[in-house]
């Protein structure tokens, strides 16, 4: 199913209008479902965005982190609320993307129950090790899980880090033991602690680890090297071509939310990295700017590339 185009067309079809007699949005206060913990970027990112909304507006923004179900629980959540602007959802790849070829059976329809209003930008991921192991690069891991039991943490069942690294068993043809937790800080802290050796992770809060050497990075999983850590490869310069993942983060609303609202929304999305004192404070999570309005992320989504990776990993959750 071609979904990518499906759902910036439901997104149009989705729109709902303001009555003639609507307050001025937003009279009181908003709350944005977040399918994460919190502390984890997707987190960080729905607050910064918060933050700048109350800043304009001087209407309250409250999170609310509804984790469970790879982020199914909290996007339900907004999909069974009000159209009216007062209850959004910060999703990220899996929940809107992943999530239709992932489970066999979904509480809500992305491409029918919400709306895209904009992304807050996308990360690349990275695959870390504990610092303590020998390997340098891919290949040097690949020699290493070949002659040791080697397991790899990740976000969850399902989420980008675990679907990536699953790929990369299989390109290689290792047979390392997956070990979800609840959230990408968790993975990451039992990779410093030495519980685990590797996970797939956006270093975002953990760059500091890198730099004190007690997380080493042997690539990134993106078409391009970046300017924090230029001496990292891409996984292409080092031997495995089209393993690129990486995770974008969106904000969503309820179908029929009027499409004056939406633009609004998109506005202050956008609006937020022109802010310079947001900006820093993205910039320092390592998100990259994705400058669209809501129907131009809806064409970039990526849905194709999403619903090959889960066919072919034969992961599925009930």
């Amino acid at each position: 199913m071609r979904f990518v185009r499906a759902l910036a067309i439901a997104a149009l079809a989705a729109l709902g209008s303001l009555p003639a007699s609507a307050e001025t949005y937003p009279a009181r206060q908003i709350k944005i479902v977040v399918s994460t913990s919190a502390g984890g970027i997707t987190d960080v990112v729905a607050r910064i965005l918060g933050q700048y909304i109350t800043a304009k507006t001087g209407q309250a923004v409250v999170i609310d982190n509804r984790t469970g179900a790879g982020g199914n629980i909290a996007m339900d959540a907004v999909a069974k609320s009000a159209p009216d602007g007062y209850t959004l959802g910060m999703a990220n790849t899996g929940n809107i993307v992943i999530n239709p070829y992932l489970y066999r059976t979904m509480p809500y329809d992305p491409l029918n129950d919400l709306v895209p209003v904009g992304s807050m930008g996308e990360v690349p991921l990275f695959m870390v090790v504990n610092g303590k192991i020998p390997p340098k690069d891919l290949k040097e891991f690949v020699a290493y899980a070949k002659t040791n039991p080697v397991g790899y943490g990740s976000a969850g069942v399902g989420t980008t880090p675990h679907l990536a690294a699953d790929a990369f068993n299989r390109r290689t043809g290792l047979s390392m033991v997956h070990v979800p937790y609840r959230g990408s800080t968790a993975a990451t802290m039992d990779v410093l602690s030495g519980v685990i050796p590797m996970t797939f992770v956006s270093l975002g809060q953990h760059i500091a680890h890198v730099r004190q050497g007690t997380l080493r990075v042997l690539g990134i999983a993106s078409q391009r090297r970046v300017a924090y850590l230029p001496d990292v490869a891409t996984f292409a310069e080092q031997g495995f071509a089209g393993l690129e993942t990486g995770t974008w983060f969106a904000l969503f609303a309820p179908r029929g939310t009027p499409k004056e609202i939406v633009d609004q929304l998109n506005g202050y999305v956008r609006e937020t990295w022109d802010d310079p004192e947001s900006k820093r404070r993205l910039e320092a999570t390592f998100t990259e700017r994705m400058n669209l309005t809501a129907a131009e992320f809806a064409e970039q989504a990526d849905a194709v590339k999403w619903e090959r990776i889960v066919r072919e990993s034969g992961v599925k959750q009930d």
